[in-house]
């Protein structure tokens, strides 16, 4: 009898033993529950840390760089003023001095002149089959040479015509022959003019018929 009571006691002991550990293992899950998710949790929140120091940085680099950008950009806009102000007045004064260079050229070139009437000859070693006409004006320099043209206008004419007729047409054709008829014109006329000189024959029309 007594061996059957202690057997019918023990499953009873053991029951009560099984029904105990129980809360202890849902104890130890919820901790270990708790522990993940506050792990979980801390690595999020490290993270997103670590994403606001990032976006911080990149911010402070690009605020910098704009600053930067924006000095060069107002240094260059100095420079830029600066070259275009002394390229502006280095030009002008360039242009300034030219145009009173030509100023100077014009002023030299210009003097009085005096028009002849229109030369119609015949040029030599044509059978007279060619004629020239010319009309000239005469660049002078002298108080009263104007006067002494005058009166010796007809002398003058006649030097011309004889200079001109004694030409060919191959002569005066070219431009040199041209300009070696100015330049023999203006040196006969002046070896007997007395209150001045020419200075240049000018010729306003040349023509071969």
């Amino acid at each position: 009898m007594a061996e059957e009571k202690a057997a019918a006691a023990a499953p009873e002991s053991g029951g009560k033993e099984s029904k105990g550990g129980k809360p202890i293992i849902l104890y130890a899950l919820v901790v270990l529950n708790m522990a993940v998710v506050g792990g979980v949790g801390f690595m999020v929140y490290a993270g997103r840390q670590k994403d606001k120091a990032n976006a911080e940085i990149i911010d402070k680099a690009a605020n910098g760089m704009v600053k930067e950008a924006g000095e060069h950009g107002e240094s260059g806009g100095g420079h830029g003023e600066a070259k275009a102000g002394e390229h502006g007045e280095a030009k002008a004064g360039e242009h300034g001095e030219a145009a009173g260079g030509h100023d100077e050229e014009s002023q030299e070139f210009i003097g009085k002149t005096i028009p002849m009437e229109t030369f119609l000859v015949n040029l030599s070693g044509n059978r007279g089959n060619k004629l020239l006409k010319v009309n000239m004006d005469l660049e002078v320099e002298g108080g009263k040479i104007s006067e002494e043209i005058d009166k010796r206008k007809p002398q003058i004419r006649d030097i011309i015509i004889i200079l001109l007729s004694s030409k060919t047409y191959a002569q005066l054709s070219t431009p040199e022959g041209k300009e070696f008829l100015r330049e023999e014109i203006r040196d006969t006329v002046n070896s007997f003019l007395t209150s001045g000189k020419i200075k240049r024959v000018l010729f306003t029309e040349f023509i071969f018929n």
